[in-house]
């Protein structure tokens, strides 16, 4: 019986994983110059619970289990109406990774 009950919860959290949907989200460098390898992301709504990176879920396609806080208030970023006044330079470096400067 006990099997019973904890596969049928097994499936229902498997289900739920599921449903909640996801999308592919390209690589891409920061301004700084950090390359973002390709990733899934979980579809965007209005719940801090439900995304792959908070704690108690566990990302399906890499395995990794979520540590964010979904209690913790998110971080401020400024806004920016125009470009930044410098000028970056992209490119390869010689060990193959692609940065911007």
């Amino acid at each position: 019986m006990k099997k019973i009950v904890f596969m049928a919860a097994l499936a229902m959290v498997a289900t739920a994983a599921l449903a909640q949907g996801s999308h592919y989200r390209s690589g891409y460098v920061t301004r700084n110059g950090t390359y973002v390898a390709p990733s899934y992301a979980t579809n965007p709504n209005s719940s801090r619970f439900d995304n792959y990176s908070t704690r108690g879920n566990v990302n399906p396609y890499s395995g990794r289990v979520g540590t964010v806080d979904p209690y913790r208030s998110a971080p401020s970023y400024p806004s920016y109406s125009s470009p930044p006044p410098y000028q970056s330079r992209c490119g390869y470096t010689s060990s193959g990774n692609y940065v911007c400067r």
